[in-house]
């Protein structure tokens, strides 16, 4: 998969919501009702991060959900890649990137997200055929207004905002022109999904599938 191609299918999947749900899962349990969930909420691509001992086995077990495509975020490695995919991840998700990571995304043919912070990083993805692209972390960096300045000179170039994206600034973010969709955590607390109050979480993605 070349790069160009990977971004092409990587927007694809950044327009079938304005939310993809950032996951954390520490019990393979939740996964597939956690994703079922989310997809009746209106949210179908989830991101399980690479952060738990259940991850891998969480991405296979919301692999299986009728309606949701899963990948795999916190990518780092060649290894995470190889075994992401094998879990049966559908697309990749990296804070940052790096050529290994990138190269061995594209010789597995997985879509991704590859994290960029600064003009320079992105412009550094856009010369290898990125201009789909994860802003990470995306308050901590600058928020809507450093995305604001970055479509002036980068307009080519379209994001996906994570990193403290909630429903009071979710909307700052996805009313600009280079914003696709954003990622937030804020719809599968972990409170309700220990307590596994699955309708409260379909109510969240909802209202987080309405901002759209």
């Amino acid at each position: 998969m070349t790069p160009a191609e990977s971004s092409r299918e990587a927007r694809i999947l950044c327009r079938m919501a304005p939310i993809i749900p950032v996951l954390v899962v520490e019990d393979v349990a939740h996964a597939r009702p956690l994703a079922e969930a989310l997809v009746e909420g209106g949210l179908p691509v989830l991101e399980v991060t690479l952060r738990t001992d259940a991850a891998l086995a969480a991405i296979a077990e919301m692999a299986k959900v009728e309606g949701g495509v899963v990948g795999a975020g916190t990518l780092i490695t060649a290894q995470d890649v190889a075994a992401a995919v094998k879990a049966g991840a559908r697309f990749g998700v990296s804070p940052g990137a790096t050529d290994a990571l990138l190269t061995a995304t594209e010789a597995a043919g997985l879509p991704m997200l590859p994290g960029a912070a600064t003009a320079s990083e992105a412009m550094r993805l856009l010369a290898r055929g990125y201009d789909m692209l994860k802003f990470f972390p995306a308050e901590s960096a600058g928020g809507a207004g450093m995305l604001k300045s970055l479509g002036g000179p980068l307009p080519q170039i379209s994001f996906c905002p994570t990193g403290g994206v909630s429903p009071s600034n979710a909307l700052s973010y996805l009313s600009l022109p280079n914003v696709v969709c954003a990622g937030g955590s804020w719809v599968a607390p972990a409170a309700l999904v220990k307590a596994g109050d699955w309708r409260a979480i379909t109510e969240l993605a909802r209202e987080a599938a309405a901002l759209g």
